[in-house]
């Protein structure tokens, strides 16, 4: 959708095929790079927020089952010259987010097709014709694909390598009335030193209706799938492990529980000469970084530029292709690789304890976050630049992850 926006306000005409009946879409905690994202679509934040559709997220909390917490706050001296970073992000709605979306995108001109894409046509490394399950057919001189992971039509399509961090995870979440207000995104982790760590969130997504949702291992979930408990059970054992939740299971006899399994990975070559692929089609991102939403939404932005500019050209040149599909590689490797080794598995959180395990993960992700905002690398050097800063910090965690793995024993795997 956003892809769509960008690119019909430069004047190209646009069709957008989106399938109907979409699940109920995930992504509601913002990192702090999505307000100007989502400003430079027509939605400010103060707007999103006067509508109801989105709440102010000032800080991350994570707070253990002991009790002990700790608070993840931009510092004062970021907002003020010259480094002028807003210090505030959004948690929102994503169903009514996207309607905005949508609804932007037809006052544009997109012309939007209740369909599916099931195949291509291409010649050779160029794509001529998208084909639907309706049995329609699409020309076109460029195409986008923003299919989803579970999709990942081009990547499919082209045999894309991808890279892949730490099992098939499970998010499992639902949503309550709460009279009390709140400004920032909670995490709840039990603490203790488990072979792999499962977490809960809560998000306020609009005033009175929290989020809560809950990420464990495939495995795990499957395995007591298999002895006889339901989703809503599996789900309502996580929350009774703290107290903050049971008065809200209390007052929900009966919820309604919505789930869905992703495998965090990244995709490489995702630009062709006339293709580009976005959002979890490139690239899927762990729900803990908050940096989904962004990553799609700089994708597109990104998907559009190349587009309008080389519209006359036809094709997109071999290094503009690289450059893109290198930012998108290494960024997604960035983010995976650090929430995977840091704080999910177990050698350095146990080494170090889940609340200093934040502090190395959070503060170089919203630093590179930062900078990836600021310097807008496009061409070959601020692009090479940047992903070699992000390949050092990769290569300096996994190193840690190594040393401390050889100095302590792991685990045992939870029962």
């Amino acid at each position: 959708m956003s892809a769509s926006i960008h690119l019909a306000q430069a004047g190209l005409r646009v069709i957008c095929i989106e399938p109907q009946g979409i699940s109920q879409p995930v992504g509601e905690s913002l990192d702090w790079s999505a307000p100007a994202l989502l400003e430079a679509l027509g939605l400010p934040m103060e707007d999103l927020i006067a509508a109801g559709i989105a709440t102010y997220k000032r800080h991350v909390t994570l707070r253990l089952g002991d009790g002990s917490t700790q608070h993840y706050i931009p510092s004062d001296w970021l907002g003020r010259p010259p480094f002028n970073i807003e210090l505030r992000t959004l948690h929102v709605d994503r169903l009514r987010l996207d309607a905005e979306l949508r609804a932007i995108a037809t006052r544009e001109g997109v012309a939007m097709v209740c369909d599916k894409v099931v195949a291509v046509e291409r010649s050779g490394q160029t794509l001529l014709a998208a084909k639907t399950a309706s049995g329609a057919r699409f020309s076109s001189t460029w195409f986008v694909d923003a299919s989803g992971a579970g999709t990942s039509l081009l990547a499919r399509e082209f045999r894309l390598p991808a890279h892949e961090y730490g099992p098939r995870k499970v998010a499992m979440w639902a949503y309550f009335q709460v009279p009390e207000p709140s400004e920032g995104t909670t995490i709840y982790a039990t603490g203790g030193k488990p072979s792999y760590m499962d977490w809960i969130w809560e998000i306020p997504i609009r005033p009175g209706i929290i989020s809560v949702g809950c990420v464990a291992a495939g495995g795990t979930v499957k395995a007591q799938r298999r002895s006889g408990l339901t989703v809503e059970g599996i789900f309502r054992a996580h929350l009774h492990r703290f107290p903050r939740f049971s008065p809200l299971l209390r007052n929900a006899p009966c919820l309604s529980v919505h789930v869905t399994s992703f495998h965090c990975r990244v995709h490489e070559g995702v630009a062709g000469q006339n293709w580009i692929v976005v959002g979890e089609a490139a690239s899927v991102v762990d729900p803990m970084t908050s940096n989904g939403v962004t990553a799609a939404l700089r994708h597109a932005a990104e998907a559009a530029a190349l587009i309008v500019r080389y519209r006359r050209r036809g094709r997109i040149p071999s290094l503009a292709a690289s450059m893109y599909s290198r930012r998108i590689l290494n960024v997604g490797r960035f983010f995976n690789s650090g929430i995977e080794h840091v704080i999910y598995d177990w050698p350095i959180r146990n080494r170090i304890g889940v609340l200093t395990a934040g502090d190395v993960y959070t503060i170089p992700a919203w630093v590179m976050n930062t900078v990836y905002a600021r310097l807008r690398p496009r061409g070959a050097g601020s692009t090479l630049l940047y992903c070699s800063v992000l390949g050092f910090l990769r290569a300096a965690v996994a190193l840690y992850r190594r040393l401390c793995r050889h100095v302590a024993p792991a685990p045992e795997p939870a029962g």
